[in-house]
């Protein structure tokens, strides 16, 4: 592993880290406000990014090349590094689709699938790379 990029990679697990705990504590509360609702979306769109890049700096400090989310979060299904390579895919949609939460019911099936699909994903990389530190 080239020493620069694997350090990377470990800071930039940092901020994931720190995000990622933040979507964790405020996904698990019950009745959210309007305000607590657009914070989850928000952490999610913060986790998502950090956890693309993540992926992104660990591959390249295992020497593969990847240049965007979507070809990162294909050669890290590949290696078995994600789990379930048509949800970050989807997850990826939505984090770009997030900017245009106005309509209520949106907001809640947007919430609903944060912690109950993409939630859990970003959890095992969580843990799979917590492993590596």
């Amino acid at each position: 592993m080239d020493e620069l990029k694997e350090i990377r990679w470990k800071q930039r697990f940092e901020n994931f880290n720190k995000s990622y705990t933040l979507l964790d504590k405020y996904s698990k509360k019950e009745d959210l406000s309007e305000l607590e609702q657009a914070g989850i979306i928000q952490f999610f769109e913060m986790t998502f990014e950090l956890a693309w890049k993540v992926l992104k700096d660990y591959l390249e400090s295992e020497g593969y090349i990847v240049k965007s989310p979507r070809e990162t979060i294909k050669q890290a299904f590949q290696i078995g590094l994600i789990n379930d390579g048509h949800i970050w895919m989807e997850a990826l949609t939505v984090r770009n689709l997030t900017t245009y939460t106005y309509d209520e019911n949106l907001v809640k099936k947007l919430i609903s699938d944060i912690i109950n699909i993409y939630f859990p994903e970003l959890k095992l990389l969580h843990e799979r790379l917590e492993k590596d530190l």
